[in-house]
């Protein structure tokens, strides 16, 4: 299991857990068996390792849904979700005498239905000692990130076949979302990202009447006033512009050009001199990674060698260029320096790899993309023709197809819309007549794609003093919304409030009279003021590099990031692409099942 975080979700998640779990239920020198099925796996896996397991009484741990021996002298934790193939697998376990464990401590994830509840009292009598509802049904991600993990969400909010769906999906994620808040203990006020689609709105209003439920249920009839935080959401229409163009920070650049799987690279034998294939893991349990992530490549390929030779006591060895391959000899020489070194050197592969993936084709590539995005050169000056900027990308026989398409797509975009006629010939250009969908879809999540749009485009932020990088100008708009919301300058009839905004995100000390006078300061307000953003169908890397961001420069504001997934640009338009593709029904809706 992944290695616990000092600080963060992660850390709030795992010190949850071993409260209200397995704290709850420990008693001196008596060793229990957890019970996970593959929801709380997953869960558990990505804030606590079997170490702090252990720590906490815990002697194994089961797959609900495998075959197990029984182990009738001990007791058994069971950490589940609370759907009817889970609770029909623990019944089993106690159906019958001799029951497969001597007693039962019984954890739901989320809130566990009447009907499903019943079932438990056909288990043999006084086999449950204990049954609890934790609300833990969201995945920490990362120390500022947290997922939903139901990419299907895209499928059924967009499709044009599923609109019969979209009621029990944003009724899921409301109710995720309102574990996520427990979680924190934090009761915020909840505002939406007004558009055309109004999943934003029910979301909001959905996870608004779920708060002052959850809150009237744990509080005994008195609503918990709202916490000096605040949730927004917003539908992925936003910001098409940052799920396609060609990021060149770190994390975001090995996801979008390299092959990663869970989250695992896989590099060949010829590596670090070993005759086996590796495998690293991109993670916060990687200090390293976590330092680096969120720069750019350029500098990521200037401080590696520094970092390395910080540690080398041999400076005669490392001097010159570092590469991958003479720190490769140089640990052959040198053993001892292989364990000192190895994230390093990792990380040095990865980004070398990387840059092989960037030089031959996308440096020119990402040039006309960031004056598309943005509308203006590096100078500053208004591009005049968008399609003279598109048509060398069109004509290049070097790129692929995704890298044409999104190319085309900052066309489209920067244009507000394009003509049928236009469109055809884009699509007739790159010979994409057969997945056309990959363009026109779009407009099945809101972004105009025929015919233009007349609808004015959001006002950006003014970063002409800021530094940047000639091919990393563009600035993701979620950035831009998460200042002003800090600011206080959100328009309210654009972003509409669902409840009374607490006033430490108004600027004023003033408070509806359904709420009580909070006493605090308003400097001591800020310094516990949390900022949840929720993106329906998708958050990129750049989004999330924005929010630790610009919580790294306001002492005041932690800013949380979370959505159904995580996209990567080719994620993105396969997903659109497949919007009117026709999907085998599936019998029932459910947040998460084994796969």
């Amino acid at each position: 299991m992944a290695a616990s975080q000092d600080s963060g979700l992660k850390n709030v998640v795992w010190q949850r857990i071993k409260t209200e779990i397995l704290g709850d239920c420990r008693k001196p020198d008596e060793w229990k068996i957890l019970i996970l099925d593959f929801f709380t796996t997953k869960l558990l896996t990505s804030c606590c390792k079997m170490t702090d397991l252990l720590g906490e009484g815990i002697t194994v741990v089961e797959d609900l849904y495998k075959k197990r021996q029984p182990v009738v002298e001990m007791k058994a934790i069971y950490f589940i979700t609370p759907t009817e193939k889970s609770i029909d697998c623990l019944v089993n376990d106690f159906k019958n005498k001799p029951s497969k464990y001597k007693a039962a401590y019984i954890y739901f994830s989320d809130v566990c239905p009447d009907s499903l509840f019943a079932k438990l009292k056909t288990c043999q009598p006084k086999s449950i000692k204990r049954c609890k509802e934790i609300n833990i049904s969201f995945f920490p991600k990362e120390s500022q990130v947290f997922l939903l993990n139901i990419p299907d969400a895209f499928y059924l909010l967009y499709s044009p076949h599923k609109e019969d769906d979209k009621e029990s999906v944003l009724e899921s994620m409301a109710q995720q979302i309102v574990t996520l808040c427990a979680t924190l203990d934090e009761n915020p006020g909840v505002r939406y990202k007004k558009d055309s689609l109004d999943n934003a709105e029910n979301l909001a209003n959905l996870v608004e009447e779920k708060l002052v439920w959850y809150y009237r249920m744990d509080e005994k009839d008195q609503f918990k006033i709202k916490t000096p935080s605040q949730l927004l959401i917003l539908d992925r229409g936003f910001d098409p512009v940052s799920t396609v163009l060609h990021e060149l920070t770190y994390q975001a650049m090995i996801y979008d050009l390299l092959t990663v799987e869970d989250d695992i690279y896989k590099y060949g034998a010829d590596r670090m001199s070993t005759s086996k294939d590796k495998e690293a893991r991109l993670d916060e349990s990687d200090e390293l990674f976590v330092k680096i992530r969120h720069k750019h490549i350029a500098g990521v390929l200037e401080e590696i060698p520094k970092l390395v030779k910080e540690i080398s006591s041999n400076k005669k060895e490392i001097e010159g260029k570092l590469t991958i391959g003479n720190l490769s000899n140089l640990m052959k020489k040198m053993p001892h320096f292989k364990k000192q070194i190895g994230k390093q050197a990792l990380h040095l592969t990865l980004a070398e790899d990387c840059m092989k993936k960037f030089q031959p084709h996308l440096e020119k590539l990402c040039k006309v993309e960031q004056d598309l995005a943005l509308g203006t050169d590096v100078d500053g000056l208004k591009v005049k023709e968008h399609m003279r900027v598109l048509l060398p990308v069109l004509l290049n026989k070097d790129l692929d197809n995704y890298d044409k398409i999104r190319a085309i797509l900052l066309y489209i975009f920067v244009e507000n819309g394009t003509t049928q006629e236009n469109l055809d010939r884009l699509i007739q250009h790159v010979k994409i007549e057969s997945d056309g969908d990959v363009l026109k879809n779009w407009k099945h999540i809101g972004v105009p794609i025929i015919p233009r749009s007349s609808q004015r485009k959001p006002t950006r932020r003014d970063r002409s003093n800021e530094e940047t990088f000639q091919l990393s100008r563009w600035t993701p708009l979620i950035k831009d919304i998460i200042e002003d919301n800090i600011e206080n300058k959100l328009d309210s009839k654009e972003w509409p409030y669902c409840s009374e905004c607490p006033a430490a995100w108004n600027g004023s000390g003033a408070v509806s009279a359904r709420h009580k006078q909070n006493t605090m300061s308003r400097d001591d307000r800020k310094t516990m003021s949390k900022l949840i953003i929720f993106v329906i169908g998708g958050i990129t890397y750049s989004e999330i590099r924005s929010a630790y961001e610009v919580t790294q420069a306001n002492k005041f504001f932690q800013v949380l990031i979370g959505s159904t997934h995580i996209i990567t640009p080719r994620k993105m338009l396969d997903d659109v692409k497949d919007l009117t593709k026709l999907r085998a029904p599936k019998d029932t809706f459910t947040i998460l099942e084994e796969v």
